[in-house]
C-alpha cells in the first residue's frame, strides 16, 4: 500500500468529502442527515443566496420624526395644565364658581370641535352623546360627598407623592398615537396599557378631589379632570385629521400658554417643563435618527417557515 493510499485510509469519514458527479445534489430541507452523502450541518454555497439584509428596517426622516414628536408635547403640556388648575384649586385661588365655568367653556368647545371635524354626525347620535354626558355628570355629582371624604385618614404627604407617582405612570402608558380613537367620538379596542393609563389619572384626579374644602368643590374639580383626560386625546386627533397645520398650531399655541402659566407658578418647573419639551421635540428624534444606523437586521433561509397550502379541487 503506498503511503497516498494510507493517508486516504486514515482520513476520518466525511471530512473533505467532495459530492461526485452520480452524488444527489443538496436540497435544504429540515434534517439533513436524511440526504445521503452529506453530514447534518452540511451547507452548499447556495444557502446564503437567500439572505436578505435589513428587509424591514424603516428609514425615518428627522423632520418628520420631530413633527409627529409635537402630539407627546401637546398632551405634557394638556396634563400639565390640569396640574396647574389642581395647584390654584388647593391654593383656593379658584373657587367652585370658576371651576363650574371652566367646566362649562372646556365642554362647549370640545362639541364645537367635533361638530366641526365630525365626517357623519347625525341628531339621534348627538342626542346619545349628550344623554350620556347628562347621566355622567349626574352620577358624579350624586358620588361627589364620597369623594370628599374618600382619603380623609391618609396624611397628605402620602396624596401628593402618590398622585405624583400616578401621574407619570399616566404619561408613560399613553396612547399617543390615537390608534384607539375613532371618529365621531368613540374608542375602537383600548389596549391594556391604555386602560391602566386612564385609570391612574382618575385615580389621582379623585385623590386631589379629596383634598378640597366642599364638596361643589370635588364635584367640579373631578369633572374638569375627567373632560381633559378623557375628551382631550378625542379632540386633538380631530384637529389633527381635520388639518395637520390647525394641529401644529394648536400644540404650539398649548406650550406657549402652558410655559407662561408655569413661568408665573416657579421659575424651577419652567425650567424643568421646558427641559421636558426640548428632549421631547428635539434630543428624542435626534436619538431616534442615530440609532437607525446601527440597525443589523438578518433574515434568510433559517428563518421559521410559513406554511402554505394550496388547496385544490
Amino acid at each position: 500500500m503506498d503511503v497516498g493510499n494510507e493517508e486516504s485510509v486514515r482520513m476520518e469519514p466525511g471530512i473533505g468529502r467532495r459530492s461526485s458527479p452520480t452524488q444527489s445534489k443538496w436540497r435544504k430541507v429540515a434534517y439533513g442527515g436524511m440526504q445521503p452523502g452529506f453530514e447534518d450541518n452540511h451547507t452548499d454555497e447556495s444557502f446564503l443566496e437567500d439572505m436578505i439584509m435589513n428587509a424591514s428596517v424603516v428609514k425615518r426622516d428627522f423632520l418628520k420624526v420631530m413633527l409627529d414628536s409635537v402630539s407627546i408635547s401637546q398632551y405634557v403640556c394638556i396634563v400639565a395644565l390640569v396640574v396647574l388648575a389642581w395647584t390654584y384649586t388647593l391654593r383656593s385661588t379658584f373657587n367652585e364658581n370658576s371651576l363650574m365655568l371652566l367646566d362649562v367653556i372646556l365642554l362647549g368647545a370640545g362639541f364645537f370641535v367635533i361638530l366641526l371635524t365630525a365626517e357623519m354626525l347625525s341628531f339621534d347620535l348627538l342626542l346619545s352623546y349628550i344623554l350620556k354626558i347628562f347621566f355622567f355628570i349626574t352620577g358624579l355629582y350624586v358620588l361627589s360627598p364620597i369623594y370628599h371624604t374618600l382619603t380623609r385618614s391618609i396624611s397628605s404627604d402620602s396624596i401628593w407623592a402618590l398622585t405624583a407617582s400616578l401621574l407619570v405612570l399616566h404619561l408613560f402608558l399613553h396612547d399617543y398615537s390615537g390608534s384607539t380613537v375613532k371618529a365621531p367620538g368613540a374608542l375602537e379596542n383600548p389596549t391594556f396599557t391604555r386602560n391602566i393609563s386612564l385609570n391612574a389619572s382618575i385615580v389621582a384626579s379623585l385623590l386631589i378631589a379629596s383634598r378640597l374644602p366642599s364638596r361643589l368643590h370635588v364635584f367640579a374639580i373631578v369633572l374638569f379632570s375627567l373632560q381633559v383626560f378623557l375628551f382631550a386625546p378625542l379632540v386633538s386627533y380631530c384637529i389633527k385629521k381635520c388639518s395637520f397645520r390647525l394641529h401644529l398650531c394648536f400644540s404650539f399655541g398649548l406650550m406657549a400658554a402652558t410655559l407662561f402659566f408655569v413661568y408665573r407658578l416657579h421659575a424651577l418647573l419652567f425650567v424643568l417643563l421646558s427641559g421636558v419639551l426640548v428632549f421631547v421635540n428635539l434630543v428624542g428624534p435626534y436619538w431616534l435618527i442615530r440609532i437607525q444606523e446601527y440597525k443589523f437586521e438578518i433574515n434568510g433561509p433559517w428563518d421559521e417557515a410559513k406554511l402554505c397550502f394550496n388547496i385544490t379541487e
